[in-house]
């Protein structure tokens, strides 16, 4: 069986194994970078530690505790920042369509000067290919996300929701390039899926069984190498476009 007849992974989801950076910020709080996602809803399980999920939305500004266990997931739109209370938050993010966020989906909470400028975004979100070099170029562009965050946070508490709407502007003026590129994580995703789940149906009405004798177990490793910085900690990605059945 060749990679392109794997079936993706339930959902047409992406699932990483995440360690929330435990760098202080500026207000005294360890985590990772705030930003948003413009197309792709995100969850989290809690696999050890604890700290808080902070977010701006619709709802205003809100503190949502974490320990091990704790499910909880989030829409486009919804700025969040992850805050590492015990030094070792550890959490499996599944992430909705595959591949988007990666090709620019998330957008960060820098300061307005940065995000109104997409260079100086492009230059403060980019990270060098060295580890050490990553590391403090990841530091650097969490802190800035952080300061953007901060003077954001203290406006929504101060003028509600509303004062989400500029950033919001600024992200769709930032990703509308780029989304004629997006469409296939989509539709080779959750959009096949549901067709193919839908063929099920149909099949099944009609007493046709067909599909289940081409049942199967499939495995997908974690990418090799050091863990990435990512936006919110080090992670390490499973490669499910190299899934293969067990044998």
């Amino acid at each position: 069986m060749n990679a392109s007849t794997v079936p993706a992974f339930p959902g047409g989801t992406a699932v990483t194994h995440l360690r929330v950076y435990d760098w202080l910020a500026e207000d005294g709080q360890a985590g990772g970078s705030p930003h948003l996602h413009t197309a792709s809803s995100e969850g989290y399980v809690v696999l050890r530690g604890e700290g808080a999920l902070e977010s701006l939305s619709g709802a205003g500004y809100q503190r949502t505790p974490l320990r091990p266990g704790s499910l909880l997931w989030f829409t486009p739109g919804t700025v969040h920042r992850l805050v590492n209370d015990s030094g070792d938050l550890e959490i499996l993010v599944v992430m909705q369509n595959a591949g988007l966020p990666e090709a620019g989906d998330a957008v960060l909470t820098y300061p307005q000067e940065v995000l109104a400028d997409p260079s100086a975004y492009r230059k403060a979100t980019d990270l060098p290919t060295g580890v050490t070099s990553a590391a403090k170029a990841a530091r650097a562009r969490r802190d800035l996300a952080v300061q953007g965050y901060l003077e954001l946070r203290e406006r929504v508490e101060r003028e509600g929701p509303s004062a989400l709407s500029g950033l919001y502007d600024t992200a769709v003026d930032l990703v509308r390039e780029k989304v004629v590129g997006w469409h296939h994580h989509v539709h080779k995703g959750v959009v096949r899926q549901a067709a193919t789940a839908q063929e099920h149906l149909a099949a099944l009405e009609k007493g046709d069984g067909k599909h289940l004798r081409g049942s199967g177990v499939y495995s997908a490793d974690t990418n090799s190498g050091p863990l990435r910085n990512g936006m919110c900690g080090h992670l390490r990605v499973w490669d499910l476009d190299g899934a293969t059945p067990v044998e």
